[in-house]
């Protein structure tokens, strides 16, 4: 076999390829580009896309620009102006690598238009398929527009894979915003298909201000400012309440040094934050800023710069979780106003059967099923009469020493945040009059999380309680399931839960915390077991061990179903007032709604 002859690959193939990692699809351009805007100092930077960014893809900014000199050279592969030879591992600047131009300009026709600030007049250059024309002079304004027309026409096999021309819309759009997010001094603004989709304005020395605006409308109220510091790292930014959580992770900004990435580390810590707070499918909304040394994270590993590597990554994940658990808990049992503005949407206007005239606004609220309260004080004025008129049907006002006390029906509403409890609807919704509104409370969750945080507390003074059980439980499993339980028996011992073997398909549980004497223990140890799944006997000991003692308290808690007295109710709303997190249940859902009186009024018509 005769030796392989080895070629120098073609200029043209050799940007092909290196298009391949740095230009994915029309998003990637548009990133490429506005990082070198960026890096140019712009203080205004404007895109233009047609047709999912196919057909056009247009940058300007009012950077330095570019001499007529200049132009050509920024065309070649591995020339770039951010560099030097010794600051590898000291990066400055979004983009360093020197291929973005090359790679963009071999898979498209692209044209450059540049002025400096001091030139004459704007110089262009056009780049086809990788063939760059000669310099000529042009007219334009100082700094630089990029227009890169028919992106991927010599190489079809790319453009079959990209999205819809509405997909790759999107696409252009999320990292136009997280570009946005990263570079608050810079003002944007975003036009696809004629039509303008974004517009911001400089928020120089109010980066939060950029930030609550591209969080979204319900920001403003709903997020925490974070500041914290360890060693050498500063993590600053927004942070979302629990129950302010997405279905995705469009609202998740991370930014190092300036910098937007979608890091896994980044991304682990934050999800880990927000641990026991969320359901699984629920995601938080952030906007954090990540500010270190620039020697100790290096953003050289990965083609398009999206992801980092840390020095001290234990240090920065700590920094994260802590700070953002931390934040969460001084927040006590406040829930995100969305809660309740998406509960005011589901009601509608009803009327009573045989009363057409007296509309209420709970459909079939007035029919009765289901329908029980607790011995009630009188309901508070405030609420108006049609509001009290709805309240009156089926409830058990009982004697007046129900209530527990003979203190006036008013007492408690301005005191505490939460107010007073008024009635149990359907054996699970405690309804409490506060100084301008009401509150719906959700029994079982709000319990759930109060138990939870007091078995978490406990669990970390070392002082979790276990009661014997008088006769101590055989329960059956599958071999699998006794085996996971054996397993981690000191683990769980240690929670206050004391399980043993009984023969190889059953295990006898003889102590549970006390906080839980009075639960379902079946059920408790059931559940466990299926937790237990996949946990290694290390995960247990840290991260883990928080979802075991969140399944014991959901079973621990008051159920659905069980009637309240006065007294029981107020109880659980103090204990809720003082819990940390008792805004959302260890799921994510919220515990409570609140509405307030101005809204409510609104309902019955009597605001506009």
């Amino acid at each position: 076999m005769s030796a392989p002859v080895i070629r120098r690959l073609p200029e043209a193939i050799v940007n092909r390829i290196a298009a391949g990692e740095v230009v994915e699809r029309p998003a990637s351009v548009v990133k490429e580009l506005v990082e070198n805007a960026i890096d140019a100092g712009a203080s205004r930077i404007s895109i233009m896309v047609e047709k999912g960014g196919t057909a056009l893809v247009a940058v300007e900014d009012d950077g330095v620009g570019m001499t007529a000199e200049m132009l050509p050279v920024a065309l070649e592969r591995h020339a770039t102006s951010k560099l030097d030879d010794h600051r590898l591992i000291d990066i400055r600047t979004l983009g360093f690598r020197g291929e973005a131009l090359p790679s963009i300009g071999s898979v498209s026709r692209m044209r450059i238009t540049s002025r400096t600030g001091d030139g004459d007049t704007a110089f262009a250059i056009s780049c086809h398929a990788g063939e760059v024309d000669s310099v000529e002079p042009a007219p334009g304004r100082p700094g630089t527009r990029i227009e890169i027309h028919d992106l991927f026409y010599n190489v079809p096999a790319r453009r079959k894979f990209l999205k819809s021309e509405r997909r790759e819309s999107e696409l252009v759009t999320e990292i136009v915003r997280r570009l946005a997010m990263a570079a608050p001094s810079v003002a944007f603004s975003l036009r696809i298909d004629g039509r303008d989709v974004l517009r911001l304005d400089s928020a120089a020395g109010r980066p939060l201000d950029r930030a609550a605006r591209l969080l979204g409308r319900d920001a403003g109220e709903n997020t925490i400012e974070l500041d914290a510091e360890r060693e050498s790292v500063r993590l600053w930014g927004l942070v979302g309440l629990p129950t302010l959580a997405r279905r995705d992770a469009r609202h998740q900004y991370l930014c190092v040094n300036g910098r937007p990435v979608q890091d896994k580390l980044l991304k682990g810590a934050l999800r880990g934050a927000y641990s026991d707070l969320l359901f699984h499918d629920r995601q938080p909304v952030a906007a954090l800023f990540l500010e270190l040394p620039r020697d100790e994270v290096d953003v050289n590993v990965h083609p398009a710069k999206a992801e980092v590597r840390f020095r001290e990554p234990a240090i920065v994940r700590g920094l994260i979780v802590g700070a953002i658990k931390r934040a969460l808990a001084e927040q006590g049992h406040r829930s995100s106003t969305t809660v309740a503005d998406g509960a005011l949407g589901h009601f509608r206007p009803s009327t009573l059967p045989g009363s057409p005239s007296r509309g209420l606004p709970f459909q079939g609220a007035a029919a009765g099923r289901s329908f029980s309260a607790a011995p009630a004080a009188p309901v508070a004025s405030g609420l108006g009469e049609a509001a009290r008129d709805f309240l009156a049907p089926g409830l058990d006002t009982g004697a007046p020493s129900a209530r527990g006390s003979d203190e006036p029906a008013g007492e408690g509403v301005t005191l505490h945040p939460l107010g007073a409890a008024r009635a149990q609807l359907h054996e699970n919704y405690i309804v409490a009059q506060t100084a301008d509104g009401i509150v719906i409370v959700d029994q079982h969750a709000a319990h759930e999380r109060i138990v939870y945080e007091k078995l978490k507390q406990q669990r970390r003074d070392g002082t979790i309680a276990r009661q014997a059980l008088l006769i101590p439980e055989v329960i059956e499993l599958e071999e699998e399931e006794c085996r996971r339980l054996l397993d981690h028996a000191a683990a769980l011992a240690e929670l206050g839960l004391v399980v043993d073997a009984f023969g190889s398909d059953a295990v006898v549980v003889r102590e549970v915390p006390a906080l839980l004497r009075d639960s379902l223990v079946r059920r408790i140890v059931t559940d466990l077991a299926c937790e237990l799944d996949g946990i290694s006997a290390t995960d247990i000991l840290s991260d883990a061990i928080d979802r075991v003692l969140s399944t014991m308290a959901c079973h621990g808690s008051v159920r659905s179903g069980r009637r309240l007295t006065i007294d029981e109710m107020n109880a659980l709303l103090r204990q809720m007032e003082a819990t940390p997190h008792s805004g959302q249940c260890n799921h994510g859902r919220p515990t409570y709604i609140e509405m307030h009186k101005d809204d409510i009024e609104k309902l019955f018509g009597r605001r506009g």
